[in-house]
């Protein structure tokens, strides 16, 4: 039967759309979710009114989403966890705790090796301050790092060159190259000043006073120093910025950094260490050498030269003179000289 124009076609029900669950998120997901707004929070206050590093912010976000998903294994958030998960959390740590996150690592039956006393004090001060930081916010109520205590780092006395190699190594940049007085002026004056690898290559033109044989050095937490230029590398730096320095900022535009790479852009921290090992190697001391190692050996020099430990302290930018101290350390060679040289009857069994 044919339907008349006035019967109701009735349009069929739409079929109900199927809900999706969400995937259930990845262990490492869920970690960062809970400690992400807290410790995004965090690290603005130590950028923002500390003035810590990039170096340092970085350091202490891989520490603290690590910590998360440990937490998030257990069933916690940031602001649940007690003095016992923390202490849980550093001991996987000092004893070697499963490579994989949550349950996925536990699966796998794999393990990290044992993180070293250095990077765990380091984890340990980051939970103290994020802990500290939660609490002054009125987030938690109590602190449960109050109680948490670190490994003793172990007191290593720093690498130092001697003053022949030392010599061996600035004498490697040779010729008259764009590049080769870049790094001649670069270790020269990294000797000549103690500085940091970011310090160095943070430097604006601003910040060397040629006349004056002066740096002004930007130090951690922001904080400015003034040091000396000694005339070696006040020589090495006219050259550089006289011949080396124009070659290679070509048309790449005006830049403000004293020490560019090939192509004139600022020279970076990673592009300093390839230079400094490239030196080291060529003068066969690459299995003593890292950027700090010019910074460790100035210190020590300046030191056995008779400097006094307060104006080292300032050269360096130390916070505490007990940073300043490690450098007293002397040879055992020095100490029969100034011993046999000082003591009165030192001479008589020599």
């Amino acid at each position: 039967m044919t339907p008349t124009a006035s019967a109701t076609v009735r349009a069929p029900a739409p079929e109900p759309t199927p809900t999706r669950e969400a995937a259930p998120a990845s262990a490492p997901a869920r970690a960062a979710n809970t400690i992400e707004p807290l410790m995004l929070d965090f690290l603005a206050y130590l950028e923002l009114e500390r003035g810590l590093s990039r170096n340092t912010l970085e350091a202490y976000r891989s520490d603290l989403l690590q910590f998360g998903e440990f937490l998030q294994a257990r069933g916690l958030t940031a602001t649940q966890a007690s003095h016992r998960e923390l202490a849980a959390f550093l001991s996987q740590l000092a004893d070697g705790g499963a490579a994989g996150n949550g349950a996925a690592g536990a699966a796998a039956n794999t393990r990290r090796a044992p993180v070293a006393a250095s990077t765990l004090a380091r984890k340990v001060a980051c939970l103290r301050s994020f802990y500290r930081y939660l609490r002054r916010e009125g987030t938690i109520e109590h602190d449960p790092t109050a109680e948490l205590r670190g490994p003793r780092k172990p007191q290593r006395l720093p690498r130092v060159l001697s003053r022949q190699e030392v010599a061996r190594l600035l004498e490697q940049p040779k010729g008259t190259r764009a590049l080769a007085l870049r790094d001649r002026a670069l270790l020269e004056l990294m000797y000549a000043c103690g500085l940091r690898a970011s310090e160095a290559v943070g430097l604006e033109l601003a910040d060397v006073d040629l006349e004056e044989a002066l740096l002004r050095a930007r130090g951690k937490g922001a904080k400015e120093r003034i040091v000396p230029i000694g005339r070696q590398a006040v020589g090495a730096l006219r050259v550089y910025c006289r011949n080396g320095r124009p070659a290679l900022m070509g048309a790449a535009g005006a830049q403000t950094r004293l020490f560019l790479n090939s192509r004139g852009a600022p020279l970076t921290r990673q592009g300093l260490y390839k230079i400094v090992q490239a030196h080291a190697r060529s003068a066969g001391l690459q299995e003593r050498m890292s950027p700090h190692t010019l910074r460790h050996s100035f210190a020590t020099h300046l030191l056995a030269g008779g400097c006094d430990l307060r104006s080292l302290q300032e050269m360096l930018g130390h916070a505490d003179l007990a940073t300043t101290q490690v450098y007293t350390h002397l040879s055992a060679d020095r100490l029969k000289d100034a011993y046999f040289s000082a003591h009165p009857r030192a001479q008589l069994t020599r």
